[in-house]
Parts: C-alpha cells; structure tokens; sequence
C-alpha cells in the first residue's frame, strides 16, 4: 500500500470487521438527546473511550488489543441537537438528512418490510422530539469464561448515561424474545454444537469478502478478491474516498462533505439496519425445489448465495460435486496449516470472466449482485447471444463495481429456537460503511438487489434479500443458468417469498476522533 491513513483519527470499527478479530457479542444502544450542552459533555465523555482504528500488538506504534470496544455515531437529527451550525449541517447528503424511513420507497422496504412494522424504537423514530434516535453507541466483547465483559462495558455505559442524565435518554422498543421490549439491542455470532461460527441463521459462512482499500496496514495480505480487479487480472486496494470523507475516490474526486474539512475527513456514514429472517420460509423453499433441482438441496442454496453453506466455496471455482470435493481438500489443507491467506485466496480470489453466461454463479445470486466485480463491463460474444468481459473496460477511471462497494459491519442476532415457524427473534444487524449513501448503498439496494435490469435480468430480484412479493399477480422469480453448451435447460424458482425482512434501521455518520472532540466543546467552524 501506498500510504498509511491516521489511525488515531478513525474509529475502530469503520476498518475493522470486529467479529474477524475475536469480538464475538455486541450491544447497541441508542439516545435520545433533551439538551445541547450536557449532550456535548456526553459525547466528549464516550469520546474518551472510543476504540480507533490503531493497529493492535505488541510493535512500534501498536497497542494492546481491548477487552471490549466503543464507537459512537449520530443521526442527522443529532448533529442538530448538539448545536452544529447550519451551514455546516447543509453539506450533509440529502438521503442522510431525510433519514431511512423516509428512503422506504426507494430501498423496497414495502409489506411486511414497511416502516409500521418495524421494532418500536424505529416505528416512532421522527415521529415526535423525545422519541427521536440521535446517538448510536455500539460495544463489542471478547469471550471470557471468568467475567461477563459485555455486561462489564454496558455497565460502564450505563455509568456515563446516568452522569449526563438530565441530558441525554436511552431509547427502548428494541424487540427482543418472546415479544419483551429491551432497551438494546444485542447481537451475537451463531453457535453450533456449542462451537463458534462465521454463519447466519440459514446456515451461510457470512462476512467473507468485506473490500480492501488503500492505507490499512491490517488489510496488506487481504487484497486478491477484495480489492479491484485491473486489467492485467491482478488486484490492487480500491480508493480510500469509496469509504472515508477527505480522502479521493475511484473517480479521483473528493466524495461531497460537510465543511469545515475537520468535521468530515476521516468520518463516514453508516446505514443501521434489522434484518429479520423467515427461516421456516427459507427451508420450506430450499426442501421444496430442492427435490426437483439437478444437483439436489445443497447445490440450488449455494445456487441462491453464489457460495456453499458449509464452507463458504465460491461457485465460480467450485460449480459441482468434484470441483467442491477438490476445493474441500485445499480448503482442509490451509486450515490444517493455518494458512490464513491460502484461506483467503481460496474464499475470495477469484472473477466471474469464465462465467459471463451465469451458468456456475446465478445473475440473481446473492454476492453476485453486492459485488458483480467486472462482470458487468459486458459486450456481445463471438457467438449470437453470448458475452464477453468488454477488453476497454478499465480505460475509465471507476468501474461501475467499484463505485458501488460497502464495508460491512454487525453480528447476527437471536437464536433459532424452532425452525417450523418464522416468528421468532433472530436475523441479522448490518450495518455498512460508505462515503455516499446514495451512490453506494441505495444503489445497490433499488437497481441490484431489488432490480435486475444491469443483470440483463429484467424484473428478477436478488433472490435472498429482495423485497419478492406474496401477490400470485406480481409473484417473483428468478433463473437458475446453466452452460451454454450444456444439454441441460435452466431451472426457473417461481413465487419466491420473502426470505428476508427489515425491522428497523436509520442512516448514522461517523465522526472522526478530530470531529467528536470539536463537537464535543462545541468548536465547529464551517468558515
């Protein structure tokens, strides 16, 4: 890498993925702020212990890992409440002031996604002053057999909270077990046979290909995969500004921020979203098609995510049942080794140039559409109706992957206590991390999730997230491809429903540690 970004100055979790580095449990909390000033004295007391993104070990210039970790973040209506002029508040993007719940047409938050459906704590969000979201706090705890450290953190938290509590309120109405309403929400990794695991509650390795850019000292090793494709075929770190304010993006261009610089570089935005997931839904679909399906139920859920659950193998490389035995075998091997990065090449490195026909990874596939790489640079192919990676692709600065990548964050949350129903407590807390919310996030939310057309799809949605209706008269599909010299004829899921539904979320920024201290005495200058 070319250069080292500040440190110091970002907050951990924007580079960091916690649950890659043995942060297994999280709690997030979210305040309500009644005055100004002890608001500012809030923020500057959190401020003191927020975990930034210093690289941890026993080096020059490292310090030691934490036990637990806090980050901070604020809604729009929260930088209004702790006083920031507004000449400075006008240069926030236009999505981020209007908030998710205004954004629900756009990002197909509709039926049971719609915003009256959402956990109490959202449902009210902007619907009166002391009701409002303004802080958002997130901590994040290593296991110990000998202390419950998450317990440890909220404690400290809650000590802080009743210091400022003429100031500043906890919000309630997160929905938790058996319909009780906790003050929090809390979010966990999945267990299996009492052993930990990087999967979600349908049984997908999660969290895999998080991108890499330029100036994180951690990432040097990460690249192939999760970086950019160039022409040559080999990876190079996206652009700092896909992800932080200040700093130039793929396009060489300053992503648009508020003034002064102080306030924004360094900073970013985040989207908060509860993600609820209907498993019973899910296996009912996956037993049902999965009988039918040539390759059987394993093959058609790798189908739906564009990997296998077990392991996370990437279609691309490992299509059918001899090429995943032979990437099983490697795959055991590094592990075996600890080969973390023979691990990484194996799970990330890999192009969608010898599958531009769909035929190994579906069109609708799930990581296919977050990030389609360079697939979607496509001409017309030596053969009628076949394609090919366009040669000129990378002759312009920004492919349209790369302008539409996110960092993402969170933990899944609950536990599956019966897989016959849909109604329990247990999905996913994302929440991901981008420069521009609209160019980024709610672009691949409306046009590749929730839309199909740069698939040459049409209609067809994302089939795990995407907002498929119930309606017989606009029910969902999706094709399943297959080679174009295979004798076999593709295989078409109808009536999808929806795997996935939305609980609640806002749109946060996340200040530099320069910008919290300058909100915190109340110094922000836009001149």
């Amino acid at each position: 890498m070319t250069k080292q970004l500040d440190l110091l100055d970002i907050q951990g979790h924007v580079l960091r993925a916690y649950g890659r580095f043995h942060y297994p449990v999280a709690r997030y909390i979210f305040l309500n702020i009644k005055d100004e000033s002890i608001g500012r004295d809030f923020v500057g007391a959190i401020s003191k212990r927020v975990t930034t993104a210093v690289e941890w070990g026993s080096g020059p210039g490292q310090v030691e890992q934490p036990p637990w970790t806090v980050n901070i973040a604020l809604t729009y209506q929260g930088l209004k409440q702790l006083g920031i002029p507004r000449s400075s508040l006008i240069g926030f993007s236009p999505e981020f002031v209007s908030g998710m719940k205004e954004r629900k047409d756009i990002l197909g938050d509709d039926g049971p996604s719609s915003p009256e459906h959402w956990d109490p704590i959202w449902r009210e969000n902007r619907e009166t002053r002391e009701k409002d979201v303004h802080i958002f706090i997130a901590l994040n705890a290593q296991f110990s057999k000998d202390s419950d450290l998450l317990g440890e953190s909220y404690d400290w938290l809650l000590g802080v909270i009743k210091e400022h509590q003429k100031g500043v309120a906890v919000l309630g109405g997160h929905r938790g077990d058996d319909g009780a309403l906790l003050d929090y929400q809390d979010a966990k990794i999945v267990m299996e046979n009492g052993l930990p695991t990087a999967k979600e509650h349908f049984g997908y390795t999660d969290g895999i290909s998080d991108p890499v850019f330029e100036g994180v000292p951690y990432d040097a090793d990460r690249i192939n995969g999760r970086g950019k494709q160039m022409e040559d075929g080999s990876w190079a770190p996206l652009a700092t500004g896909e992800f932080l304010l200040g700093h130039i993006d793929e396009a060489k261009e300053y992503p648009p921020a508020p003034n002064p610089i102080l306030l924004s570089r360094n900073g970013t935005y985040m989207v908060y979203r509860k993600l609820h997931e209907n498993v019973a839904t899910f296996e009912s679909y996956l037993d049902e098609h999965g009988k039918k399906f040539p390759g059987g139920k394993e093959l058609l859920a790798a189908k739906f995510v564009g990997r296998w659950r077990d392991n996370g193998a990437p279609l691309t490389t490992a299509p059918d049942a001899d090429s995943k035995a032979e990437f099983d075998k490697k795959f055991k091997e590094a592990e075996d080794k600890d080969d973390k990065k023979a691990i990484d090449d194996l799970l990330c490195n890999f192009t969608y140039d010898n599958d531009m026909s769909g035929g190994k990874c579906p069109f609708s596939a799930h990581i296919r559409r977050i990030n389609p790489r360079a697939s979607l640079e496509m001409i017309e192919g030596d053969k009628p109706g076949s394609l090919k990676m366009n040669p000129k692709a990378f002759d312009t600065p920004g492919a349209l992957s790369n302008r539409r990548r996110l960092l993402r964050r969170g933990l899944p949350y609950g536990e599956v206590k019966d897989r016959s129903k849909d109604n329990g407590n247990h999905g996913i807390i994302i929440m991901m991390v981008n420069a521009d919310i609209n160019r980024q996030f709610e672009f691949v939310q409306q046009q590749w999730i929730n839309y199909g057309n740069d698939f040459r799809a049409g209609n067809d949605k994302e089939i795990i997230l995407g907002n498929h209706s119930a309606n017989d008269k606009f029910s969902s599909k999706a094709v399943i491809q297959v080679e174009p010299d295979s004798d076999e004829t593709p295989y078409i899921l109808s009536k999808i429903p929806r795997f996935v539904e939305t609980r609640g979320g806002d749109y946060f920024f996340i200040p530099s540690m320069t910008a919290l201290r300058m909100i915190a005495q109340g110094v922000i200058d836009p001149t």
